[in-house]
């Protein structure tokens, strides 16, 4: 177990929670700008509709005017974070950016930086 850094910690865990459990989705995930705005998001598999909890959230923080990130929480059944959402952040942020991998009981279990 990985202790969160603080109250801006908790709360995008906690945000990241609350979006998987309001959807019932596969993962719940929610970023933190460099302006210190937040930006929940939950996994969406609608037909051809298919992002995950992270790539939303960075969408939605990219078409808010956010030009870079400081942290993110990703919470669901998977305890890794998969390239592909890696890349999504490095795309908007660069390197450099804490990515928290948070169990659904919301124990921070892997902290990794882009």
């Amino acid at each position: 177990m990985i202790e969160q850094s603080g109250p801006e910690d908790t709360k995008i865990v906690t945000l990241a929670r609350s979006a998987r459990a309001r959807t019932r989705a596969r993962e719940g995930a929610c970023v933190r700008d460099t302006d210190g705005r937040t930006y929940a998001a939950a996994t969406i598999d609608r037909g051809s509709l298919k992002l995950s909890a992270v790539q939303l959230a960075v969408a939605m923080a990219a078409s808010s005017g956010a030009r870079s990130l400081e942290a993110i929480a990703v919470l669901g059944e998977s305890t890794t974070i998969n390239d592909s959402d890696l890349a999504a952040v490095r795309d908007l942020a660069g390197p450099g950016v804490t990515v928290l991998v948070v169990s659904p009981d919301g124990t921070v279990l892997e902290s990794v930086t882009t």
